[in-house]
Formats: C-alpha cells, structure tokens, sequence
C-alpha cells in the first residue's frame, strides 16, 4: 500500500536502527524527505541509507537534552510529521534494578519522547497545517501485568503511552493527531540471536511495524487519533 508522503518533510528519531530503518526506507519509497538525528555512531556507520539524496542525517543530537532538542526541531524546513523511535531497553528483577537503571530508562524512553512531542507539536502548530505525531512505546507498557521482569522497561514505555494520549487530546483542534504503536519483541537479528529457541515466525517483523507508523503518520490517517496501537504480530 502506498502512503502521501510525496514532497513531505518527515523526523525519525531512532532512524539508523533496526525499526527506524525500515521507517525511513518505507517513507522514502513514497517521497518524504527524512530527517534523521543521529547518535550511534556503530547503528550509523551501519545505516544503509546514510547517502540517499532524500535522507539528512544530523549528527551528535542528544534527544535527552532540552536545548539540543529544541535546536534540532528549530532548524527543520517544514514539517509534515515526526516519528519518535529512540528509546532503550533493560530486563532485571525489580529488586536488582538501582535508581541509576530507573533514571536511565526514564531519559531513553520518557525524556526523549516527551522533548520530541512536546517540539513537534510547536513546530507543527507554528505552521498551522496540522501534522502527525507517532511514539514507540511496547507492550509491555500497555500490559503492565505481563511484563514481570520488565519493570523499569514497562513504566517507562507505559508513561510514552500516556504522553501521547494526553498530547493528542490538546491538538486534536488544530488537524495534528497524536499516536503511538506499541510493538511486542519484534523480529531482529539481535533479538533472536538473545531469543534462539524462541517463536520467531510468531514475532512482528520491523518492516510490518514501518508499515502501521507510516499509516498513522500520514494524511492518508484521516481520523486515528489518541491510539496506542498494539503490533503483536502473533507473539
């Protein structure tokens, strides 16, 4: 299915990693221009679209700090839409999980998507003619009760989810919808590498995830707003 994005001028946080990716490529495959901060410098110097004409790579941004926030979005041309992809990963038990492991999370996940929204949508607003919005949260986030293990992880994710409901509600008014997708362990060389006994043909491959971001963030998205949308595949 293809997706407006012709002429399109489109943020993707987390771009130069597995799901990012594939985001990009999809929305270069129907003509956005894709801005992407970068920070890995290992996920970058792997990226396979770091020459494509249509691809801004900024390098160096640190999507945790206000102002280099703030900068970023302050530099874009016009934005029809950003997807925020950045964010990190932690399993322990919640008894071995130290403050400095919650305090990590929490910037990966709640920091850098709060900054990103919270620009996106004063970007957007500033043009006056609306936009879309998508996070990554994960099921854990939404299935707390599931997520055994997975504490700091979960409430992290969960508070993304959150974030965009609540956002959403502010800018419905002015045509800017809010979304996010909320992956289960998606399937990625790393994670069966992590998971080799595990169901990999049950898991959602990133290319099927890029696929629902690509709709929510698109014109082609003419009424969901305010959802958190759960991309299991059969996991």
């Amino acid at each position: 299915m293809g997706y407006d994005f012709e002429g399109r001028h489109v943020v993707v946080t987390g771009g130069t990693g597995a799901l990012g990716t594939d985001v990009v490529r999809l929305l270069l495959e129907n003509g956005a221009t894709c801005h992407v901060p970068a920070i890995d410098e290992n996920e970058l110097k792997a990226f396979p679209l770091s020459d494509h004409d249509r691809v801004n790579i900024t390098e160096g941004v640190d999507l945790t700090d206000d102002d280099a926030v703030k900068g970023y979005f302050a530099g874009l041309p016009g934005l029809w839409a950003s997807i925020h992809g950045a964010g990190g990963f932690g399993m322990s038990d919640i008894t071995e999980t130290s403050l400095a492991d919650l305090q990590r999370l929490i910037s990966l996940n709640i920091v850098t998507s709060y900054l990103c929204t919270r620009e996106a949508i004063r970007t957007l607003r500033g043009a006056g003619q609306g936009g879309r919005v998508v996070n990554v949260s994960a099921q854990p986030g939404i299935e707390p009760r599931n997520a055994g293990g997975l504490t700091a992880y979960s409430a992290t994710k969960g508070a993304v989810a959150s974030l965009t409901q609540s956002a959403a509600d502010e800018v419905s008014s002015e045509n800017i919808w809010v979304n996010a997708v909320a992956p289960s362990i998606m399937d990625t060389p790393a994670n069966r590498e992590a998971m080799p006994d595990a169901p990999h043909s049950d898991w959602p491959s990133t290319a099927d995830v890029a696929a629902t971001i690509a709709f929510l963030a698109s014109p082609d998205n003419r009424v969901t707003r305010a959802a958190v949308v759960p991309v299991y595949g059969r996991s």
